[in-house]
């Protein structure tokens, strides 16, 4: 059975908090316990206390009593909303500071944890194929004589801009 605890406008970015999150998913609750205890992260007591919610609602709800049998299935920081802040510094200038907050959602089910692949970067995925009719018959090769190639032109390097010399101001020598 899978048993889902949010955390929601929690106050640690979505960026720090997935560095814990992915230490502890796929693993048995006793080890992701033991590991968010031992890891030097403020985010790790955040969500420790998500797993820990998420295992009493196994075991309230679903009436899940082999608590060594759940693993983490399910864990995922979205982000939140940010507080926009201004600073102020020097010659009157401001910056802006954003406090940001995420939506942590941590998931344990009693049955076997089946890992997906990463998906791969956004700039590394190819274009899906595009349905098109097939091409029209191209002749043969041997049919085509190749032309002589030409040599390339030179290229000519460009003209080299010159200032005007400048005028000199009135009442100087």
């Amino acid at each position: 059975m899978r048993t889902v605890a949010t955390a929601r406008f929690v106050r640690v970015s979505a960026r720090k908090a997935r560095l814990v999150l992915d230490q502890i998913r796929g693993r048995s609750v006793g080890e992701a316990l033991a590991t968010l205890k031992y890891t030097p992260r403020a985010a790790a007591r955040l969500v420790e206390k998500v797993l820990r919610s998420a295992v009493a609602n196994a075991e309230h709800n679903h009436q899940v009593r082999d608590l060594d049998a759940l693993t983490v299935v399910h864990a995922i920081a979205d982000g939140g909303p940010s507080m926009k802040r201004v600073q102020p510094r020097a010659m009157g200038r401001a910056f802006f500071i954003k406090h940001r907050t995420s939506h942590l959602s941590v998931g344990v089910s009693d049955e076997p944890f089946v890992s997906k692949p990463p998906a791969p970067p956004r700039h590394m995925r190819r274009a899906p194929a595009r349905m098109t009719a097939a091409p029209a018959a191209a002749p043969a090769p041997a049919a085509r004589q190749p032309e002589p190639a030409e040599a390339p032109a030179e290229k000519k390097a460009p003209a080299a801009r010159r200032r005007a010399p400048a005028k000199p101001r009135k009442g100087s020598k």
